[in-house]
């Protein structure tokens, strides 16, 4: 009878200490969970983004990157509050989200900037080879589309009614010599689309991820230096930066000599520039 006891305190023992265990991982995974830092990426950053997160893993921050594979995702699940930040988008391309949504999204800071180019596996020259009524590829949505048509007419294959406007569309197109059709696309598919067409507007970084084309290799870069176009770290406009996570992991990748190796790599060394200078 007491060895009968004695087995089922042991066995009430052993319980309680699973449940004090139990209860000790969960507390450590919620407090985990509670310091982690959650950003929003578009894939064709995710590699300087994982080299700056690693080492700011090294420095007691963690920091768990979610891949989106379109535009319009990132920002939804912001404003919705399941993430701390999102990393995709320019200050023009949020602009026109507000614009258009009710988004209480705001810039917490600036990370790189890149050029843009013209590309294509069918020509070598726009005078000569490309010929009338070509198929054209451009980003779908306003902001992007303006700066293809900024780049179409620096390669003076357009005209615009503006020609300072960024937020042009093809309505605003004056001039149109060869009669070129346009194929409108989400930004993240002109680097897939590129097989399809004449000519294609391009971002370095996703033709680089989508493997289609030599992104060093466009008939024309966009000659525009401006931090306009930089990416954002975006948060909500209550966002509180708690334990100043977000402004360290901002620190790290604007200043960490390996995050501007994997942007060398990634982009293109003369293809990026630091949008926060």
């Amino acid at each position: 009878m007491a060895q009968t006891a004695k087995t089922k305190f042991t066995i009430i023992g052993v319980i309680i200490a699973a449940v004090i265990i139990g209860l000790a991982v969960w507390n450590q995974q919620k407090k985990s969970g509670a310091d982690e830092l959650v950003i929003g990426i578009s894939p064709s950053f995710a590699k300087p983004l994982q080299v700056a997160a690693d080492e700011a893993k090294q420095q007691g921050l963690n920091v768990k990157l979610v891949e989106f594979s379109d535009w319009n995702t990132p920002n939804i699940t912001l404003n919705h509050g399941d993430i701390d930040a999102n990393f995709f988008q320019h200050q023009p391309f949020l602009d026109n989200a507000k614009k258009e949504t009710d988004f209480k999204i705001k810039a917490f800071a600036k990370g790189a900037a890149t050029h843009v180019g013209l590309y294509s596996k069918k020509i070598k020259s726009f005078d000569d080879e490309l010929k009338d009524h070509a198929k054209v590829v451009v980003p779908n949505d306003p902001v992007n589309q303006g700066r293809a048509l900024l780049l179409l007419q620096q390669a003076k294959l357009i005209t615009l009614k503006d020609p300072e406007n960024y937020l042009s569309s093809l309505k605003d197109i004056a001039t149109n010599p060869k009669k070129l059709q346009f194929v409108e696309v989400e930004g993240p598919q002109t680097a897939r689309a590129i097989d399809d067409v004449e000519l294609a507007f391009g971002y370095p970084h996703y033709l680089r991820l989508a493997k289609t084309a030599d992104p060093e290799q466009a008939l024309l870069f966009d000659s525009n230096a401006d931090t306009r176009y930089a990416i954002l770290f975006a948060v909500r406009d209550d966002y509180q930066d708690k334990n100043d996570k977000l402004k360290k992991f901002v620190e790290i990748y604007q200043n960490s000599a390996k995050v501007k190796q994997a942007l060398d790599q990634d982009f293109g060394a003369k293809l990026w520039f630091p949008g926060w200078k």
